[in-house]
């Protein structure tokens, strides 16, 4: 099991399991929230957390309609 963990204070820790329903990120064109299925990314050898970032539906459709 993959969770996250974040001490609010020092009496208050909140611990939750990462799943295939409570994974989101924001576009990074307008900010909407994304759902993420990271079975999507686990695949992908070169996958980097950090540097990874997901448009939403809206966004990507723009994207391709520039190119």
């Amino acid at each position: 099991m993959f969770y996250v963990k974040e001490n609010i204070n020092e009496a208050l820790e909140v611990t939750v399991e990462i799943n295939d329903e409570n994974v989101f990120c924001h576009c990074p064109r307008c900010g909407a929230e994304v759902p993420v299925d990271l079975n999507e990314f686990f695949g992908d050898a070169e996958f980097d957390l950090f540097g990874t970032a997901i448009c939403c539906t809206e966004c990507s459709r723009k994207m391709r309609c520039e190119k």
